[in-house]
């Protein structure tokens, strides 16, 4: 057996060792507000629920383990003690995932991870209008854990008020686990679906991804794509430049064949097909091929664009 004390590895060893035993654990996606207003939304998987008269919730945002720094949610709470809860499900993984990205402070993830700020009626934190379960809490204590990289926090948050969608509860008013359809963190890039089992996605923390805010309209608006849709979307860093574009094109004639049809819907359902296998590079560059020639496409980049 692998035996260590937590003084025997490096503090990033440890910390991974801990995500892969101790798994899997639900998601709080805390929405906070800084003094100047701005909203901050970050997801966490050291959380659960300790109690229900009173109803407690406690998260941790722990300090960064690389550099010891804080998260802006503990700042904020240090100065606005109020947060808001809410679960995520498998409908918001991919935009949980993006909110993670450690913007600059100032920067709305709402914004960036294509999410709905839906006022609370006793807090001034914004709940996530997308989220099947939001709870308003004021904060009643914050424990910390330690002061080098990787110390927890405890935020200690007393439940005043529980949103739940409609759609999520059966006959009798009870929260239907099949129709929430929640989530969860294991180890290193590792989610679990309750009801399916564990999936992947890549954690966005060596890049900045361009937010679901900077796609172009004819794709946030689209018919086909989904919020997960967009959300891997926007965890992109670079979008594809013209001539990568024009190469991906005339290297297939099916994707020209899709791109001839002049059906938006059609354009969007394949550039699904490329996200469901996790290519989104692929996507992408379907995507974005309309804007540099007609629908008819033809070998050579001269005929594209013409």
């Amino acid at each position: 057996m692998y035996s260590i004390a937590p003084t025997d590895v490096p503090p990033a060893k440890f910390h991974a060792l801990l995500l892969g035993a101790v798994a899997p654990r639900p998601i709080a996606f805390a929405s906070t507000i800084g003094e100047g207003g701005v909203p901050n939304l970050s997801p966490f998987s050291f959380f659960n629920v300790f109690g229900s008269n009173p109803p407690v919730l406690i998260f941790s945002p722990s300090r960064r383990v690389r550099d010891n720094t804080t998260k802006h949610t503990l700042e904020n709470i240090g100065k606005i003690r109020e947060v808001v809860i809410n679960v995520v499900n498998y409908d918001l993984v991919y935009q949980a995932s993006l909110s993670s990205t450690e913007y600059p402070e100032g920067v709305n993830e709402f914004v960036k991870s294509g999410l709905t700020m839906l006022p609370s009626d006793l807090i001034r934190p914004f709940r996530v209008a997308e989220s099947p379960v939001q709870f308003e809490c004021r904060v009643n204590d914050v424990v910390p854990l330690g002061t080098e990289g990787g110390a927890g926090n405890l935020v200690i948050c007393e439940v005043v008020k529980m949103h739940v969608r409609e759609e999520v509860l059966d006959d009798s008013g009870h929260i239907d686990q099949y129709k929430i359809d929640l989530v969860s963190r294991a180890g290193g890039s590792f989610y679990s679906r309750a009801r399916d089992g564990f999936f992947e996605i890549p954690k966005p923390l060596s890049s900045l991804g361009i937010g679901v805010d900077s796609i172009p309209e004819e794709i946030r608006y689209s018919e086909v794509l989904t919020g997960n849709d967009l959300g891997m979307l926007g965890n992109i860093e670079v979008l594809p430049d013209e001539d990568d574009i024009l190469e991906f094109v005339n290297a297939s004639v099916e994707i020209r064949g899709v791109l001839s049809s002049d059906d938006e819907n059609r354009i969007h359902e394949r550039a699904r097909e490329f996200l469901r296998d996790n290519d989104v590079l692929s996507a992408w560059k379907l995507l974005l091929a309309p804007r540099y020639g007609s629908t008819d496409f033809g070998v050579g980049k001269q005929a594209v664009k013409e």
